[in-house]
């Protein structure tokens, strides 16, 4: 408790100020995103009200910022447009029936983060490998610069175009302002948000000089919005009801909540990882999934389209100076506030000043070091930096981040598999003893097995693990083998400095390796099996 309150708030006054400026930056993007998965606003800004909300206050980190994003309402367009299309056919039709599976769906969501928190999973991320984050930043900073490039269009018939002429000029005037004091102001003083001052200056002039340009208000009417203007968020009695629907489409509901729940997971454990770095401090990932889990089922409960940590937000949080709980609570509650009190002045803020926000925050977000360090740094490395960044723009941020792991552990495997060596000599009572140095596992079997003459080596052989450590069960496998052949031609074998779990695991395998392992001293081996170490914390 006392850990909580501790960081609870650090400077009260920049946590106000820096969660105020988040709050206006979340606005476009709830709605956006609504818009994407195809539901209405409201319900987009209820999502992100209730999970910054509650991750703000329980999360694993202070100071990130959690709401509606694009990556989960990508996700949910499929399961909403097949339910809608069900709901029509149903002998009474129901409209929008895809929303109520949308949230019977997020229940199930909010089950299976809570437990991957409960199971101490979120360490995992402390296992992602430097080139792969890199990538990941670099993609993602050019997803939230594409991202904004549709800010700059306007529906024309029912199609989007780019703006031409002089609203052009007058936008990118307008981002080019926002930009160049958020930019300027930091070097005079640092006691106010850049990025609030930003906003607020360009909606003055705007407003003041009774400028035509596109608006929060007009990007929801346009998107087909009524506006931001709502009530507190209502227990949803109804989904309950619902259930019956869903007969014949539990295959959809789960896949979709599965992967809903690995793309938030992922997303908001690199977002913790990144704030980890930019702050150096260390949040906790198994909270994390615990709060995003709960904020899920709430959202479920309540009617939000729910959500997971968003990097942008929370850089645009961090570099504010909101650093602690303090700044993503005031963020959400002002964002509720919006909702119910103020829609119509927030509605008059110019899309320009926002967008101008975005792009600072994708100036500092992307790694520019990076093309610095590419003729450095290991071919491999520099091939997985340029693929995540790549995935991260083609795909999604979830599917680039697992897609460089995977790589990452390939390339380690291979170079590791080529370590293995054996040393060789005999002693003055005939024994060849054959001295093992480097990893033993499922890449290096192949070569372990070459090293040894099972035809030709004399009656004693000993084999000397102390250079060597036994990484998985393969390498186990590979040893009973091996003790085999010898015990198949009649040959002696013994196997010194293995570990002791190592040790434990042969005599479990085979009753022969009670009399074949010879005892060790109490300090041997310098490595341990892996196989028995896989839950120790990272």
């Amino acid at each position: 408790m006392s850990r909580f309150f501790h960081s609870f708030t650090f400077d009260p006054k920049s946590d106000i100020l820096s969660g105020l400026t988040v709050a206006l930056a979340l606005v476009p993007e709830a709605v956006a995103f609504a818009f994407v998965a195809g539901v209405d606003p409201l319900v987009g800004l209820y999502g992100a009200f209730m999970m910054g909300l509650i991750t703000s206050l329980f999360g694993g980190r202070p100071g990130m910022i959690s709401g509606a994003t694009g990556a989960m309402a990508i996700v949910m367009v499929h399961l909403i447009q097949k339910g809608n299309e069900i709901g029509l056919t149903l002998d009474a039709p129901v409209q929008n029936l895809g929303l109520q599976w949308l949230f019977i769906t997020l229940l199930i969501v909010g089950l299976i983060q809570m437990s991957a928190g409960f199971l101490r999973l979120g360490k995992f991320v402390r296992l992602i490998p430097h080139p792969v984050m890199m990538g990941f930043v670099n993609g993602l900073a050019i997803v939230i610069f594409l991202s904004q490039l549709g800010m700059f269009q306007e529906t024309v018939d029912g199609e989007r175009q780019w703006i031409q002429g002089a609203p052009l000029y007058l936008m990118a005037g307008l981002v080019a302002v926002t930009m160049l004091i958020m930019y300027l102001l930091p070097k005079l003083t640092k006691k106010v948000p850049s990025a609030l001052v930003g906003i607020v200056v360009v909606a003055g002039i705007a407003i003041l000089g009774g400028l035509d340009v596109p608006t929060v208000g007009s990007f929801i009417r346009n998107g087909g919005g009524e506006g931001l203007k709502g009530g507190l968020p209502q227990f949803q009695f109804q989904i309950f009801s619902f259930f019956e629907t869903l007969h014949g489409h539990w295959g959809l509901i789960l896949s979709t909540a599965v992967i809903l729940a690995a793309v938030g997971l992922i997303e908001s454990l690199m977002t913790l990882n990144l704030i980890d770095d930019l702050t150096e401090t260390r949040g906790s990932g198994n909270r994390e999934c615990v709060a995003q889990g709960g904020a899920n089922m709430i959202n479920g409960l309540f009617g939000g389209m729910g959500g997971c940590a968003m990097i942008g937000q929370s850089l645009i949080n961090v570099n504010s100076g909101g650093r602690g709980r303090l700044s993503g609570l005031v963020a959400s509650l002002a964002l509720l506030s919006f909702i119910l009190f103020g829609s119509g002045l927030i509605e008059q803020i110019p899309i320009a000043a926002l967008v101008g926000v975005m792009f600072m925050v994708v100036i500092g977000t992307f790694a520019w070091s990076s093309f610095r360090i590419l003729n450095k740094i290991p071919t491999a490395d520099a091939i997985i930096l340029i693929a995540v960044s790549a995935i991260t723009v083609w795909q999604d941020l979830a599917i680039a981040v697992i897609s460089g792991v995977i790589m990452s552990a390939l390339v380690f495997a291979w170079q590791n598999a080529t370590k293995i060596r054996a040393r060789k000599r005999i002693k003055e009572d005939g024994t060849k003893v054959y001295e093992v140095w480097g990893p033993l596992f499922f890449g290096s079997i192949q070569s372990f097995n070459t090293k040894f003459d099972v035809s030709n080596d004399p009656s004693s052989v000993e084999i000397d693990f102390i250079e060597s450590r036994v990484s998985d069960h393969s390498g186990i496998e590979a040893i009973w083998n091996l003790v085999n052949k010898y015990r198949e031609q009649g040959k002696q074998v013994k196997l010194t400095h293995l570990s002791p779990e190592c040790k434990l695991l042969l005599e479990k395998a085979s009753p022969l390796f009670d009399e074949t392992v010879i005892e060790t001293a109490i300090d041997d081996p310098r490595y341990h099996v892996v196989t028995d170490l896989m839950d120790a914390d990272i």
